[in-house]
């Protein structure tokens, strides 16, 4: 099996993190939203992409190793010093998009979390209403739970 040279792989790598940064911000826009089925519909997509972004990765650290650079990003910067401008450019362009993407699923995430809590507190109004006297609308199993004690007498 050959490998790719890292001069094939940075172009593919640029159009697959571009890619990623239109899927995450479709993804923030669906999260303010709280879209689930989009989400649900997004998610797999992002997915394959970055599967297909680190097979490219690790084509280029195999194809650094090979022509005697390190296999990591510190071989890769020291190959593309010496592989030209356009080299160079492309590989700045993929570093600066990283550090966007990354940035990106930092902001995500905080908006993930955010409507985790908001739902987390919604189940746990369900569970203790208001004032706690009365008995939970819903129990930990998710079923209604019981009405609390009877205030029937018995007469004997």
């Amino acid at each position: 099996m050959s490998t790719a040279s890292p001069s094939t792989t940075l172009p593919q790598e640029l159009a697959l993190i571009a890619s990623v940064l239109d899927l995450m911000k479709q993804e923030q826009q669906l999260l303010v939203s709280a879209d689930t089925a989009g989400l649900d519909e997004l998610t797999p997509r992002k997915a394959q992409v970055v599967a297909e972004m680190t097979a490219l990765a690790r084509q280029r650290h195999q194809s650094l190793a090979a022509a005697g650079f390190s296999a990591d990003e510190a071989g890769m910067q020291a190959w593309v010093e010496g592989s030209g401008a356009q080299a160079l450019s492309g590989w700045q362009e993929l570093l600066d998009k990283t550090r966007d993407a990354k940035e990106l699923n930092r902001i995500n995430g905080m908006l993930i979390t955010r409507q985790l809590s908001h739902t987390q507190g919604l189940i746990n109004a369900m569970r203790t209403p208001a004032g706690g006297a009365e008995a939970a609308v819903y129990g930990k199993s998710g079923q209604a739970a019981p009405g609390g004690p009877s205030k029937r007498y018995v007469v004997g």
